[in-house]
C-alpha cells in the first residue's frame, strides 16, 4: 500500500470514528479527532468551532442525546448511515473526505479535510461542511 492510500484510509477511519454514536457522546473521544482549529458549516449552515461543537456533539443527531428529524427523542439508536466515502491526498498530511450520509431519510454531501502535522502520528479533522440533499436530488 501506497503512503497515499494509507493516509486516505486513516482519514477515512476517522471520520468513520466520528460518526460513531459511542464518540459523538464523549468528549474526550471526539477531541482526540477534531483539531483544536476545526470549524464546520453544518447542514443547517450554522458555523461551528471546536469548543462549540464538543461541547454540543453528544445532543446532536446521531449521538446519544439527539433529536431525530421529527424532533423526538433520538433513543432508538438512529445513526449516520455514510456511503460512497472516498479521499485524495491534497498535500502531505492533508486529505479530503467527500461522502453522502442518510439520518432518518434526511441525507447530506459531507466534505471533510483532515490533517497530521509534522510529528503527529494521529489525523484530526480540521473543517468540515454538510450540505443538504433536496427531494429528488
Amino acid at each position: 500500500m501506497n503512503p497515499q492510500t494509507a493516509d486516505v484510509n486513516a482519514a477515512i477511519d476517522a471520520e468513520l470514528q466520528l460518526l460513531d454514536p459511542a464518540v459523538r457522546t464523549s468528549r474526550s473521544l471526539a477531541a482526540r479527532l477534531l483539531d483544536p482549529e476545526f470549524v464546520e458549516v453544518g447542514a443547517s449552515g450554522r458555523r461551528w468551532t471546536y469548543e462549540e461543537m464538543l461541547a454540543a456533539l453528544p445532543d446532536l443527531d446521531g449521538g446519544g442525546g439527539g433529536r431525530n428529524g421529527s424532533g423526538e427523542s433520538n433513543e432508538d439508536g438512529l445513526r449516520f448511515a455514510p456511503s460512497g466515502m472516498s479521499g485524495v491526498v491534497l498535500a502531505p498530511g492533508i486529505v479530503h473526505l467527500t461522502y453522502e450520509t442518510d439520518f432518518g431519510g434526511r441525507r447530506a454531501r459531507r466534505s471533510s479535510l483532515w490533517r497530521r502535522r509534522d510529528g503527529e502520528t494521529g489525523w484530526q479533522m480540521y473543517y468540515h461542511q454538510a450540505t443538504p440533499v433536496p427531494d429528488g436530488g
